[in-house]
């Protein structure tokens, strides 16, 4: 017996629990990011126009990548309706660029092991991996943006708002981009170049210290030929008048002395540079481009401004207030960054104290309470039995009580069984409501559905086993006889087996 015969016998066009991963379920992406949301979500979402930090917990298959998910469509929503107040979204949620970056920078010592390489990743680490991600997210929608843009793009930056920026907000922009942007599209070079001339960032005056020595040199050659031209830098003319020679010879030393200022800005840019290249741990910069592109902004205006070259969170804290400023200017109000996926990395590969090392900088009052940004953690319930364990000073710098903390993101069997009625009805055909109650003989009641539901405890392992429960009575049953609805031995034997598998996976994850 088919699984598909099974299935549009009970009007249903296509198996509504064949996926268990969220960024891969079409079921979830089409309806469900929509329409189906865990009981929590009003306190993890909060209110787009003042972003709020979230910290929750839940166990594998709880759908927090599910919850990632919906929290950005639903900002994508919100945006399209609130042009003037937008929220700028930050996905952080794939370490392994930055964490191998960061390997790289340490010394041999400490790159052999994966916790001394996460015992040394800082806050500052954090805020540059966030700031690369915005700021190329951000010069891509800068270069991207056409008059050809429809009003309804969400993520639109019409070359209106381009040209309606300062002049110290190109030079934020562009100072940004010269430390941050790191898209794999173009040299980074290159693309600053073309968002120069998109923002029509003009600096007459950094040229001067390189025409002015260069007119010189041209000139002091130009008089020396002419003198040899004219036969005066013989041994007999210069004899007959030395002036010329004594002349001759300060116009070099002159030439040679109003290169003085180029040199030393290009020192100080060079120098700036190489210590930007020291402390940006997590992305690629090469200090010959990055010193090329100091020189492009006039000496003034880097007096006093921010550059990520100490270890320290003050200058990051500084470059995250600019970025918030340009957006503000292209009607992003908020900045919210979705953390997931902390147990994936392959320095990480799962290990409770691995993921501890690498999010504890992250849970700092100050860092999660920045006016206009907010942080959406979805981590692993594992991490909680460290957070029991830490004592008064922990507290005090995380301050979690402020934090709209969810403890664990539990599904209860009700919450479940909603959860999978609510999949069926959107892969019914036409009108077709179908309910999960009529896959299954009368015997088996609601209430045992909820109760095993109950013990499955969250959506990967419900969609598992009620896909394997699907195949295993097609298995007992011919196309020539089918059977329209699933017995309880069937039910029960198919939920014994699949729990005693899951006791058995969760001994070998403990141990």
């Amino acid at each position: 017996m088919k699984i598909n015969d099974f299935l549009a016998h009970h009007q249903i066009q296509r198996n509504p629990f064949a996926e268990e991963d969220a960024q891969t379920d079409p079921v979830f992406k089409e309806h469900c990011i929509d329409g189906a949301h865990h009981p929590t979500w009003d306190k993890i979402y909060g209110d787009p126009s003042e972003p709020s930090t979230s910290v929750v917990f839940g166990e594998k298959g709880a759908g927090k990548t599910a919850m990632r998910l919906q929290v950005a469509r639903h900002l994508d929503g919100y945006n399209r309706t609130h042009s003037r107040s937008r929220v700028f979204v930050i996905h952080y949620d794939d370490f392994n660029p930055f964490l191998d970056q960061f390997r790289e920078r340490l010394v041999r010592r400490k790159r052999r092991r994966a916790d001394r390489v996460l015992h040394e990743f800082q806050l500052w680490d954090h805020i540059d991996a966030i700031l690369s991600l915005g700021v190329t997210r951000l010069i891509d929608r800068i270069l991207s943006s056409s008059a050809t843009e429809t009003p309804s793009d969400a993520d639109r930056i019409s070359p209106e708002q381009v040209a309606h920026l300062d002049r110290h907000q190109r030079r934020d922009l562009l100072l940004l981009a010269a430390c941050y942007d790191h898209s794999q599209s173009a040299p980074i070079a290159q693309r600053w170049r073309s968002l120069a001339g998109r923002l029509k960032y003009r600096a007459w005056s950094t040229w001067l210290p390189t025409i002015v020595p260069l007119a010189m040199l041209l000139a002091v050659l130009m008089l020396t030929a002419y003198l040899g031209w004219r036969g005066q830098l013989n041994q007999e003319a210069l004899d007959a008048a030395p002036w010329t020679a004594r002349g001759l010879n300060a116009a070099w030393i002159v030439a040679a002395l109003s290169t003085l200022p180029w040199l030393w800005r290009t020192f100080r840019c060079w120098r700036a540079a190489f210590s930007t290249v020291r402390r940006t741990r997590v992305i690629q910069r090469q200090m010959v481009p990055l010193t090329r592109l100091l020189t492009h902004f006039p000496a003034s205006e880097l007096v006093g401004q921010p550059l990520p070259n100490k270890d320290r969170t003050d200058d990051r804290y500084a470059l995250l207030a600019k970025l918030q400023n340009v957006l503000a200017a292209f009607g992003y109000t908020g900045i919210v960054v979705l953390v997931d996926r902390i147990d994936e990395p392959h320095l990480v590969n799962g290990s409770p104290e691995l993921m501890k090392a690498l999010l504890w900088p992250m849970l700092d009052n100050k860092f999660l309470r920045q006016p206009g940004v907010g942080i959406k953690f979805m981590l692993p319930v594992e991490l909680l039995q460290f957070i029991d364990r830490e004592g008064r000073d922990f507290y005090q710098r995380a301050r979690l009580d402020k934090q709209n903390l969810v403890p664990s993101l539990e599904w209860s069997g009700e919450a479940l069984y909603d959860l999978a009625n609510t999949r069926m009805s959107f892969c019914s055909v036409g009108n077709a409501k179908p309910k999960l109650r009529q896959l299954f003989e009368p015997t088996v009641s609601e209430q045992q559905l909820i109760d095993a539901f109950r013990r499955l405890r969250v959506p990967r392992h419900l969609f598992k086993f009620l896909y394997r429960t699907l195949v295993t009575h097609c298995n007992l049953h011919t196309d020539e006889k089918p059977v329209w609805q699933i017995s309880p031995q069937t039910f029960e034997s198919a939920l014994a087996v699949y729990l005693k598998e899951l006791d058995a996976t969760n001994r070998v994850m403990a141990g």
